[in-house]
């Protein structure tokens, strides 16, 4: 679980830093507010995607 939220954490400050650089930029002056939004969404839902599949997989024995 340690592992998810450092994951998690990094991932969110990778999103802030390109938003950052977007919006110093003047990019994000010339973009709809609506689809600033659906396109954070559709990254946020991505880096808990990745987070999770990226986890420990569980350990199953046979027997």
């Amino acid at each position: 679980m340690q592992f998810l939220k450092i994951y998690l954490i990094g991932y969110f400050i990778l999103l802030l830093g390109a938003g950052l650089a977007l919006w110093q930029s003047g990019i994000l002056r010339q973009i709809p507010g609506i689809w600033l939004a659906i396109g954070a969404v559709v990254a946020i839902g991505f880096g808990i995607m990745l987070a999770v599949a990226s986890g420990r997989p569980a350990v199953t024995t046979r027997e």
